[in-house]
């Protein structure tokens, strides 16, 4: 199988790519103004978002809620190891029974499955955020270049609105964040799913992004695992390759871990966007029942997000669509 490599490109037969749109700066009239409310496997379609990092902008107040019973670990913050503190050869969590019912997870031993949106009946659709974290965003943190990786705007936003959500995290970046880490696990409308934990690729030529052996694949994916647990909160078996690049050995990788793949059908473009409204355009004009919308939490490489969050929520509601839990949207007959 060819390795997966999706960036923003024409549709295909298999599935809708998003193009960001050129917008005029004296108004967006096809977009609504955000008001107060609540709120199958194909192919898709993903944008890089690992490009060298630009200053963001300042960030929220940074609160976080009470831990969990079962605190995790103390890991430091800046410091973060190359590779996770995992036991090669070790057998994956995945064997567990708590593990084995939670949302996404398979059978071990057997290849994934990958999935890009849920059914197309009913009006559900979910609304996933990714939580990149490389070393080099780490030294870019250390160093004063980059304030924040965390956009709480957008965390306050769906806390304020009640608005469920996926958060697709980083080892890195649970070990950098564990007071927002905590916070996530604590709301009941979130998920918290596996998106490797140095964010690098495993196969070639994806985005830049620095490439690890596919045989280390799923001790990172474990080791982000056992890194999440102890947060408690709604765990789920979900995993996301960074990039969406994956091929045939990639997926084998993962079978001893029991999990599901996921793509995602409407590809926001928020990485690195310097205006809210394509990100907007990008999600509203592909967006249907069961539909798995990406976007980041990583402000300084999404500095947008936050912005355009809002008129989506209300495009969302004026197309009568409702935003829900990863595993509500891809459950049969949702």
């Amino acid at each position: 199988m060819r390795a997966r490599r999706f960036l923003l490109a024409p549709a295909t037969a298999a599935a809708v790519a998003v193009t960001a749109l050129a917008l005029p700066r004296g108004g967006w009239d096809g977009l609504p103004a955000p008001v107060p409310g609540p709120a199958v496997v194909a192919p898709a379609r993903a944008s890089a978002s690992h490009a060298p990092a630009t200053p963001d902008r300042a960030t929220a107040t940074r609160t976080a809620t009470a831990p969990p019973a079962s605190a995790p670990p103390a890991h430091h913050t800046d410091g973060a190891p190359a590779r996770p503190p995992a036991d090669r050869g070790a057998p994956p969590p995945s064997a567990a029974p708590s593990a084995a019912a939670l949302p996404g997870a398979t059978r071990p031993g057997t290849r994934p499955p990958v999935v890009s949106h849920g059914p197309r009946t009913g009006n559900k659709v979910a609304l996933t955020f990714d939580a990149d974290m490389t070393d080099a965003m780490l030294d870019d943190l250390r160093s004063g270049r980059v304030r924040s990786y965390a956009n709480l705007r957008v965390v306050e936003l769906l806390e304020r609105e009640r608005i469920p959500a996926t958060f697709f995290l980083t080892g890195k970046w649970v070990t950098r964040y564990p007071e927002v880490t905590r916070r996530l696990a604590a709301n009941p409308l979130f998920e918290l799913a596996n998106h490797t934990y140095g964010h690098e690729a495993y196969t070639a030529e994806c985005y830049g992004l620095p490439t690890a052996p596919t045989s280390q694949l799923a001790q990172d994916v474990a080791a982000t695992f056992r890194i999440l647990e102890p947060y408690g909160g709604r765990q789920t078996r979900y995993f996301r390759f960074p990039g969406l690049c994956y091929d045939a050995a990639a997926l084998a990788a993962l079978a001893p871990l029991g999990v599901t793949v996921v793509d995602g059908d409407v590809v926001s473009g928020d990485p690195f966007a310097t205006d809210w409204r394509p990100i907007v355009e990008a999600v509203l004009s592909a967006v249907r029942p069961g539909s798995i919308v990406i976007l980041h939490v990583t402000e300084a490489n999404a500095p947008m997000t936050d912005e355009a969050l809002p008129h989506i929520l209300a495009g969302l509601r004026q197309r009568g669509l409702e935003p829900a839990p990863l595993s509500e949207v891809l459950a049969p007959g949702a």
